[in-house]
């Protein structure tokens, strides 16, 4: 029997929007927010917040990588899907389908930020408006530029992280 393993994530020394995270095959490289970890998260503010954050479910763009192997629900991401970021919707901070009265952001990207995405457990259990949308475990911009409050990693490393993780274990920002 495997025993739940939560994985850490600090800042990194000298650099805010930067980050190490703790994986069994080492410490690895992670972009944070543009502002750094906060404590105080607020919607578009550009920063990650600290906490313990379960993984809700796995997001995969199927034309683009192969079906990820997991413990967690996971969805394929379709043209029509989005994440509802407006604190007025009644959707804030939920999956959605894109429509013309959706005020969500497409989660099917042209460049490869959402190829794979692990959705963290922020801000939903109970949904406070304006505290902030999704945390997202997503893949990293070329040089790990900082995000808009979620945590990127390289592809080798999103993988080795979702093969790591359990039922109830979680990211611990720290």
């Amino acid at each position: 029997m495997r025993l739940k393993r939560d994985i850490a994530l600090r800042r990194a020394p000298g650099n805010p929007s930067e980050g190490r995270l703790a994986l069994a095959h080492g410490v690895r490289r992670a972009a944070l927010g543009r502002s750094g970890i906060k404590a105080l998260k607020r919607e578009s503010d550009g920063a990650t917040p600290p906490g313990r954050f379960p993984v809700r479910q796995v997001l995969y763009r199927a034309g683009r990588v192969t079906r990820p192997r997991t413990q967690f629900p996971i969805h394929a991401i379709g043209p029509n899907d989005g994440w509802c970021e407006d604190p007025a919707d009644r959707n804030y901070n939920k999956l959605v389908r894109l429509s013309t009265r959706t005020h969500a952001d497409s989660l099917s990207r042209a460049d490869h930020l959402y190829d794979l995405v692990i959705v963290l457990g922020y801000n939903d259990r109970p949904r406070v408006r304006g505290r902030g949308s999704a945390i997202f475990v997503h893949l990293a911009r070329p040089g790990y530029a900082p995000t808009a409050g979620c945590i990127a990693l390289s592809r080798h490393d999103l993988s080795m992280l979702l093969s790591e993780l359990r039922r109830g274990s979680a990211i611990v920002v720290m």
